[in-house]
């Protein structure tokens, strides 16, 4: 009964060690038995013979003893009869068995096994990294390499080198053959390695890199795992600087596509075959923060070159970015609204009050100036016009425009001070004329009256009078006009042609200012829907 207790507690290890195990126990076990049982056999069968014979011996077999027949064999068979302390120990030997069997068991090692298991698979003249892997079911086509990507994180977007700073997780997944092993009933899931150089690797490279490196802090950051069934998994986290040309014609209300391109550096699309993984191929980390842009969506897409040696295999993804607008807004197109609409304020200022249009005037002239220098030296030298020099540059010429319509203003003024001047004297000279000739004809004694001249000059103020008095007769009612009567609150003469100026600028300059925005606007953001479309 032990004995098959400790078979049956052996065999549902299902491990060959296990079953040897239980098997040299039960051989060890009957020979245990066997001896045990001869050993003690003959000194039971004594001592009960004895006392038969005490107690069931007849009278005549007590005088006379039996004697065998002639030609009969007399044969004793040993009767095996243990007692309770045999069995006790019979029992502790195969405890103690079966524990041996157990605890060899548990002691296998199954990191050892998988050193042996590589060891197998790659040792001296078993495999060789430079040989390529068959084609599909062992065919000698190209080696499919699958590839999928996770971007951890974007750095920078710069504008002026025309680049961009990824983090990313780069893996390929491929099949060899010769890798294959025995997974021991699925105890092996895969195998490890942190050295690339022992397997084969794919030739990849990245064609619009610029920099790059690797993570080694604190151990590097890169492992390939075998799989039984000859699959090949190699990952590695790399952070790069990648190339993004750049068109900036609608910028800062442009949309950016940086591209990241892998292809093959030697091996043929007849020896290698890139291609995306299936499901997934591109994973973006969670909750991706830029400065100034948004990542709205990424595209993959192949893109196999020829050359001249042959045709490579190439992939991409495409990551379209979007300029986020309100940091422009703020920084650059309100405070060059605040200065256009500051530059107006000369308007408002008495024509006589020269250092203060003029100082208002060039400081807003150079502070837009400054503005847009600043905003040309975060960006690339380009040989088009972009939407932030359309805007910057009418700015500038309305706060321009602002200081020459004070210069203008100023040479009015003096201009019609001037003229002023000279019919002043001119009239005082006529008056004066006409003080002499009363005086002399006040002195002559014979004239009787003073007659009036019959023919009068043409600056004479009473025949200006007159005439101005004849053309209002003449002229015919004509119907109000509004901006006629708003002017006609401000002098109408000669010399307030200076005023008028000023007047005619409070008007047009905002007028123009604000039909420009509504061009500019429609224009241009115009424009991005279209772009955002295709």
């Amino acid at each position: 009964m032990c004995q098959c207790e400790c078979v049956s507690h052996i065999s549902r290890r299902k491990t060959s060690s296990s079953s040897s195990s239980s098997g040299k126990a039960r051989s060890q076990a009957g020979k245990f038995v066997n001896q045990v049982g001869r050993a003690e056999t003959p000194k039971e069968q004594r001592s009960s013979s004895d006392a038969s014979r005490r107690s069931h011996r007849p009278p005549q077999e007590a005088a006379t003893p039996h004697a065998p027949s002639p030609g009969s064999r007399t044969h004793h068979t040993p009767i095996p009869n243990m007692g309770s302390g045999h069995y006790f120990w019979a029992i502790l030997y195969f405890a103690s068995l079966c524990s041996a069997s157990l605890a060899n068991n548990a002691k296998i090692n199954f990191r050892e096994k998988e050193k042996k298991v590589l060891d197998q698979i790659l040792g001296a003249g078993k495999y060789d990294a430079r040989i390529r892997p068959s084609g599909i079911n062992g065919t000698d086509g190209p080696a499919i390499v699958r590839i999928n990507l996770f971007v951890r994180s974007i750095m920078t977007i710069s504008d002026i080198k025309m680049e961009y700073s990824v983090q990313l997780t780069f893996r390929e997944q491929w099949t060899d053959e010769r890798l294959k092993f025995d997974d021991i009933q699925g105890r092996l899931k895969y195998l490890t390695l942190t050295e690339a150089n022992r397997v084969w690797m794919p030739d990849l490279f990245f064609s619009n890199e610029k920099e790059g490196h690797f993570h080694n802090i604190i151990m590097p950051n890169v492992y390939i795992r075998i799989f039984p069934n000859g699959s090949v998994l190699y990952s590695i986290r790399i952070s790069l600087t990648l190339a993004c040309p750049m068109n900036l014609k609608l910028y800062p209300l442009d949309r950016q596509i940086c591209s990241l391109r892998m292809a093959s550096y030697g091996w043929t699309t007849n020896d290698l075959v890139f291609l995306w993984k299936e499901g997934d191929p591109v994973q973006v980390v969670k909750n991706l923060h830029l400065p100034r842009f948004t990542l709205e969506k990424f595209l993959t897409d192949y893109c196999n070159s020829k050359t001249n040696t042959g045709e490579y295999s190439c992939l991409k993804v495409d990551l379209l970015f979007k300029r986020e607008f309100s940091y422009y807004l703020i920084q650059i197109y309100i405070p060059c609204c605040m200065l256009v609409i500051v530059s107006w304020v000369s308007f408002w200022l008495d024509q006589g009050a020269v250092p203060a249009r003029v100082s208002l005037g060039v400081t807003t002239l150079l502070t837009m100036a400054t503005q847009t220098s600043g905003i040309n030296a975060s960006l690339p030298p380009v040989s088009y016009t972009k939407a932030i020099d359309v805007w910057t540059g009418v700015c500038l010429t309305f706060v321009f425009g602002a200081l020459l319509e004070f210069a203008l203003v100023n040479y009015a003024s003096r201009s019609d001070m001037h003229k002023e001047n000279m019919k002043k004297k001119r009239r005082d000279l006529e008056q004066a004329s006409l003080d002499a000739a009363s005086d002399l004809l006040d002195t002559d004694s014979n004239a009787t009256f003073a007659m009036k001249p019959l023919v009068r000059h043409p600056g004479d103020p009473l025949a200006l009078e007159k005439r101005l008095q004849c053309e209002v007769h003449m002229q015919a009612p004509k119907r109000p006009n509004c901006c006629k009567t708003w002017l006609s609150k401000f002098p109408t003469r000669q010399c307030s042609r200076s005023k008028r100026i000023d007047v005619i600028s409070r008007i047009t300059f905002p007028l123009v200012f604000a039909l420009f925005n509504l061009v500019y606007w429609s224009t241009y953001l115009f424009r991005e829907e279209e772009d955002e479309t295709f």
